[in-house]
């Protein structure tokens, strides 16, 4: 959805009352990389399936244009250059198919097991660096705990001094929006159940105490590209996982700020209700292609989800439900205390009766002409702001010059008058 979002935080609106729990870090790379210990690296294991382009950095993320481009690299040397890194253990065990992501630090590839010819994923993160140890670490607790069938599955993992390799689960079946866009119709009926399978996992991991933290989009990905095909919630770096005695209460300021909550925004503690708005904010752009919190002005855009400022104007909203509108209006209660939780939204009225409707009117036409709508603009406006960059590297490159030149010339002039 769009050309790509930043898992961190710049500074909040300064006429906002802050409670400072934790400064973010600062912004230090591209947007899929990993900023410190508040972000997720950006190759994830379980985005793949399909060909990508060898020129970005990170071929998963879904930004517009990568941190730099490479040269394409022939197939065979790039799955041999990786294969070398990898443990005897694991090669034992897999072939290793193809190079499918990279963040900066780990690489994603594609494998397939030597005995069942069953497709994996195989995420290896450097650990030598402590921000990829931490990124692992925050993974890892959450995975080994984890067992449903709308949540992506560890398979086994393999460790050493410097590395650790994830086996996966592969996702084959590409990201919620991209399905809806390629399918015919979409209505109603559609849309709630695609949220049944990620509430139902989304209630199974408040039950143990993990909270997501970065619900969207892209982090839903389709199990295999059948249509019966079920949701998979992937991506835990930025997941907190709470035992049993544990404060319930978290502070960390992260997320991704069109679906980040109003109570992380004011740097206030906060509970696993901080889903439910990232949920709220999803079911808005299911059912329309839309935003309910969107500027370019990370200030102004704040301002809103502080307000919980949204309408119901436009394309296709004189369609949908007044069932549908409430269920949204329940998640995006700035009151954490007054959000659904997981288990009264699948009790909910629209979820129940739509599951059992058989006929809706057909929203996919305008549903994926804002979602285009939506991406190409996103994208345009990505390319501008590369470009503002370039020209201001490339200004600065020649003043540089034309200082170095002008020193040059002084120094040959004090030479002269010195020598002469």
């Amino acid at each position: 959805m769009g050309c790509g979002t930043s898992k961190v935080l710049p500074e909040p609106p300064k006429d906002v009352h802050l409670d400072l729990v934790k400064k973010v870090e600062p912004y230090t790379g591209y947007k899929n990389d990993i900023y410190k210990h508040f972000i997720k690296d950006g190759g994830d294991a379980i985005k793949s399936g399909f060909p990508s382009p060898p020129r970005h950095t990170n071929q998963y993320s879904s930004g517009c244009s990568p941190a730099r481009v490479e040269q394409p690299e022939p197939r065979k040397n790039r799955v041999a250059k990786y294969r070398a890194k990898f443990d005897p253990r694991v090669t034992a065990k897999y072939d290793i198919k193809a190079l499918i992501g990279r963040g900066s630090f780990s690489r994603v590839v594609r494998v397939e097991h030597k005995a069942t010819k069953q497709p994996y994923a195989i995420k290896m993160i450097e650990t030598k660096y402590r921000e990829g140890r931490e990124v692992c670490e925050s993974e890892l607790c959450v995975l080994r705990r984890v067992r449903h069938t709308n949540i992506i599955q560890l398979i086994e993992v393999f460790e050493t001094q410097e590395r650790v390799y994830m086996v996966m689960e592969l996702a084959t079946g590409g990201e919620l929006f991209d399905r809806i866009i390629a399918k015919g119709s979409f209505t109603e009926r559609d849309a709630t159940r695609v949220l049944q399978m990620v509430l139902d996992g989304v209630k199974y991991l408040h039950t143990l105490g993990i909270t997501h933290r970065d619900l969207k989009p892209e982090n839903l990905l389709y199990y295999h590209p059948g249509m019966d095909s079920k949701i998979m919630i992937t991506d835990f770096g930025l997941a907190s996982a709470r035992k049993k005695g544990d404060d319930c209460l978290m502070k960390t300021t992260c997320g991704t700020p069109e679906y980040i909550a109003p109570e992380i925004l004011v740097r206030k503690p906060y509970t696993n209700s901080v889903d439910m708005w990232a949920l709220g904010v999803i079911s808005y752009i299911l059912l329309s292609g839309t935003m309910p919190f969107e500027d370019d002005n990370r200030t102004r855009l704040y301002r809103q989800i502080l307000k919980g400022k949204y309408s119901y104007s436009g394309e296709p909203w004189p369609s949908v439900s007044n069932l549908a509108k409430d269920f949204i209006d329940r998640l995006l209660t700035v009151d954490p205390s007054n959000r659904l939780t997981a288990l009264q939204a699948l009790k909910h009225p629209w979820v129940v009766s739509m599951a059992a409707s058989s006929s809706m009117k057909n929203l996919h036409r305008s549903i994926s002409q804002n979602l285009l709508k939506r991406a190409s603009s996103r994208c345009q406006s990505t390319k501008s702001a590369q470009s503002t960059r370039s020209s201001r590297s490339t200004k600065s490159n020649k003043s540089r010059r034309v200082r170095e030149r002008e020193l040059r010339e002084l120094n040959l002039r004090y030479q002269q008058q010195y020598n002469g």
